[in-house]
């Protein structure tokens, strides 16, 4: 915290942008760009699927967000990897991908299981359960992948 307010103090407002850092509150303020796009690739595409490639049939809204969150993580990793999270506690790039999945795997699953939610809830009423579906599963989704990587993938080695 103390490095946010020398940063607000000092107007070096670049350093919320450039350099490496492992403050996450510094972490997480990118993750909200990096995420916010995600978001948009993950829900425009989500929306394309959804409304022209399925019809808007209602069974089909978790195919769309399945394939749209393909599209998401890989924009996800490759922005987070380079901007945001240098220091991997996996030396491995492909176990580090397939563990950074894994994590957004089960932000999927959170997805699928809050848009069935709302097609057993809504879905009867109004095609967009699937969009709102998915506005909320996206808050909640965003909050388990920063913390989750943040933790299991990029804290800090100990080198005790």
């Amino acid at each position: 915290m103390d490095e946010i307010k020398q940063i607000f103090r000092d107007k070096q407002f670049k350093k919320l942008f450039v350099g490496d850092t492992d403050n996450t509150l510094i972490q997480f303020f990118r993750y909200l760009f990096v995420g916010g796009l995600a978001f948009v690739v993950d829900f425009a595409l989500s929306y394309i699927l959804f409304r022209f490639a399925f019809g808007e049939q209602k069974e089909y809204g978790w195919v769309a967000n399945s394939l749209s969150f393909i599209a998401g993580l890989a924009v996800n990793y490759l922005i987070s990897t380079l901007w945001i999270f240098k220091n991997s506690k996996v030396e491995n790039k492909l176990v580090e991908f397939l563990s950074f999945a894994a994590i957004g795997v089960v932000g999927l699953l959170i997805t699928i299981g809050i848009t069935k939610l709302f097609e057993v809830w809504i879905g009867d009423k109004t095609s967009l359960f699937q969009i709102i579906a998915k506005i909320v599963s996206t808050a909640v989704s965003f909050l388990w992948n920063f913390f989750a990587r943040k933790i299991l993938l990029y804290t800090k080695k100990d080198n005790k």
